[in-house]
């Protein structure tokens, strides 16, 4: 195993996505067998979207206690719950709205007030609901072509000195506000899970998992929780450029 993590390379987009979704559902119960909850924190993105709607249809959505599973998300874009690019809304479409969980554990980022007081409202979400170290047993992670992860864009220093849980920033190359969860919070959790998939993340993937650290030009690469689990999954097309194809 890397020090950048355990790799999954599966044969195609479809075989990345039943693979997310089986590791959604065998780590929900794990948790909820040991823990008694399990508190996952979302990724957005078009490679998720087919892993969750497996999870909201049979078999798989009957494998979990809805009622104990708490819902997050570790980005949002700054746009109202009913728009296009709302992570939550992607999320609601493909299975919260499937399955049996109470609404009251679903916990969406305010991207519809001021950026700043979105973050602030979120991370005190955390803090209540998870203490002032919050440790999600899933966290859920994409890749982008240009090697973010969550709304940790190229060109600044993902890492953050400060306690913050959550911030608020600005997406220049989308011209638009973003709240992410920080890598203090990511790095906690007890399984990152990232997906990826495609020719056009192959180059970043490389990148990341085989490269020079350097987490500014490839924020990804922040991503190093201790003592929990990384896990990359990704699709043929997007392992293409590895050195090395060691699991």
């Amino acid at each position: 195993m890397s020090e950048r993590g355990e790799l999954q390379i599966c044969r195609d987009a479809q075989a990345v996505a039943r693979a997310l979704a089986e590791l959604f559902v065998a780590t929900g119960r794990m948790a909820t067998a040991q823990r008694g909850s399990f508190h996952v924190s979302l990724s957005g993105g078009n490679t998720p979207r087919a892993a969750y709607e497996l999870i909201g249809r049979e078999p798989l959505r009957s494998e979990l206690s809805w009622s104990d599973v708490f819902i997050y998300f570790g980005d949002e874009r700054c746009v109202p719950p009913s728009d296009e690019q709302s992570n939550y809304r992607m999320a609601q479409r493909a299975f919260l709205d499937a399955v049996p969980i109470p609404r009251a554990n679903v916990h969406r980022i305010a991207g519809e007030v001021d950026p700043g007081h979105a973050a602030n409202e979120y991370a005190t979400i955390l803090r209540t609901d998870l203490g002032n170290a919050p440790q999600f047993d899933l966290l859920l992670l994409g890749l982008g072509p240009d090697g973010h992860t969550a709304s940790l864009f190229p060109g600044i220093s993902p890492e953050t000195e400060t306690d913050s849980l959550v911030r608020a920033v600005y997406a220049a190359s989308q011209m638009m506000w973003r709240v992410t969860m920080t890598p203090k919070v990511i790095n906690s959790a007890r399984i990152v899970g990232f997906a990826v998939e495609g020719a056009e993340k192959a180059q970043a993937f490389a990148a990341v998992y085989e490269g020079p650290f350097d987490p500014v030009k490839y924020p990804a690469q922040i991503v190093r929780p201790h003592p929990g689990r990384l896990i990359w999954i990704v699709d043929e097309l997007a392992a293409s450029m590895l050195k090395t194809r060691a699991h």
